[in-house]
């Protein structure tokens, strides 16, 4: 039911978007007519991309949609995030419209008290005042033709295209299928429209380009110190790669893995933490994908915690738990290990994610952290979501590396992840147990990163007062 309740929802929300957009960059900025048909299918097609991409692509025989599908997606978030800011200058530029069309009436008086009409002179008086008054294009009244995107307004029986201009002094339109005669120019209505939709398309294009780049390129490496006040002073020093939210799928390839691998070689750590969301798919379709993970290297090993989506793929998590055994990975899952170092010890726990817990996989913080543990030790923990430190406090945590929020990873989403999540990025605190989350090293969805950049992480412990 859940699962219905949540496509139900994405379903919901996709048609009120294209909707939205529909409105303002279809039916705001073209007339009735071929082009308008056009653009509608156009964008209904779109709209019925969006969530069979969201289903297709996690399957073999729809990997061939992720790309055009995850891109509109995002172009398709941005075109209504500028819409949306562009609702405030737009509407400001329409009152201005109004105003000057209410003063150019008081101009004019539409009637005829102050151009009698009672004879032929009058008449044609009155007809040159309205002229000098404003350029406008003057047609018959056709109810058919008319548009709400255009202003319009009768005088004296004809219908007044205001600021339209003579079409023979070029200031018409030059004809076609929207506009068979070639006489009616663009009204400032439609000019405001149009102009908001290209500003809208280019900054949405432009913001996707920027964050394909930024999604695709090299992680940034973050160098972060974190001070434990219960640290043995002689474990100061030692160094963890923390690394999240990788996303093995059909957009990544090989080279994806390669390359944080070769990264986090580069930082000669002494602990290498994966902490979820390491892949979007099975063994069957991603293991090769993963086979650079065998390559590597730190003092004290690898370690790997699940994330929420080694619970959605096909066989679940535990065909991924033995192939990262096989690549020399160790998984923990709800257990601790000890790591020795300088003469001391440090608990290296591990949880697994909430994910789990529908199939009965949950999250067990009394086995990972309870039992004989010497609580007289620093623990740090691994656990893919910020907001499981809220649990780990109890158990007295010095430090949770976690990821899943990807820091928001396209702009403004970041403002939206503390409803859910208690630290979006960086270095924060939950009931006294600090938490480090990661941003991530690869994506979800669109192949788009806006700031939010991709992230590998050295984190350095160290002795010491707050």
């Amino acid at each position: 039911m859940a699962i219905v309740g949540f496509v139900s929802l994405v379903i919901c929300a996709v048609t009120l978007v294209h909707f939205y957009l529909w409105h303002r960059l279809v039916r705001s900025t073209t007339r009735p007519g071929r082009t308008r048909r056009v653009l509608t299918w156009v964008l209904v097609g779109l709209a019925v991309l969006t969530p069979v991409t969201l289903v297709a692509s996690r399957s073999e025989w729809g990997h061939f949609l992720a790309w055009p599908g995850f891109f509109w997606i995002a172009v398709m978030f941005y075109l209504f995030v500028f819409l949306v800011v562009l609702e405030i200058p737009r509407g400001v530029a329409l009152m201005v419209l109004r105003g000057t069309e209410r003063w150019a009436g008081r101009a004019v008086p539409p009637g005829g008290a102050a151009f009698p009409e009672s004879n032929g002179v009058a008449r044609t008086e009155r007809r040159a005042a309205l002229m000098a008054a404003q350029p406008v294009s003057v047609v018959q009244p056709d109810v058919a033709d008319r548009s709400a995107s255009e202003t319009e307004s009768e005088i004296g029986g004809v219908i007044v295209v205001p600021g339209a201009g003579d079409a023979r002094r070029g200031g018409g339109a030059s004809g076609g299928p929207d506009d068979p005669a070639g006489t009616r120019g663009m009204s400032r209505r439609l000019f405001i429209a149009r102009t908001a939709a290209v500003a809208a398309g280019a900054g949405a294009l432009g913001t996707v380009g920027f964050g394909v780049r930024t999604a695709l390129g090299d992680p940034v490496i973050e160098s972060v110190g974190v001070v434990l006040p219960r640290l043995d002073p002689r474990l100061s020093g030692l160094r963890f790669a923390v690394v999240s939210d990788i996303h093995l799928g059909p957009l990544t390839g090989t080279e994806h893995a390669r390359r944080i691998v070769r990264m986090i070689n580069s930082l000669e750590a002494d602990v290498v933490a994966i902490v979820g969301d390491l892949v979007d798919g099975t063994v069957a379709e991603l293991g090769p994908l993963a086979g650079p993970l065998k390559g590597l290297e730190s003092r004290y090993g690898a370690y790997f915690v699940t994330g929420n989506h080694e619970y959605y793929t096909a066989n679940g998590p535990q065909e991924w738990i033995e192939e990262l055994r096989g690549l020399g990975i160790r998984p923990l899952g709800n257990e601790r290990v000890e790591i020795a170092h300088g003469g001391a010890v440090l608990d290296l726990a591990g949880v697994n994610d909430l994910g789990g817990i529908v199939s009965g996989d949950g999250p067990d913080f009394e086995r990972a952290l309870g039992g004989d543990r010497d609580r007289s030790r620093s623990t740090v923990l691994l656990a893919h979501q910020p907001v499981q430190a809220v649990q780990a406090a109890a158990y007295g945590v010095d430090l949770q590396l976690s990821g899943h929020t990807h820091g928001g990873q396209m702009v403004p989403f970041n403002l939206v992840i503390p409803m859910q999540q208690p630290v979006v990025s960086g270095l924060g605190e939950v009931d006294g147990t600090q938490v480090y989350v990661t941003r991530g090293a690869g994506f979800w969805g669109p192949p788009v990163r806006v700031g939010a950049p991709p992230e590998i992480t050295l984190l350095e412990v160290r002795h010491g007062q707050p």
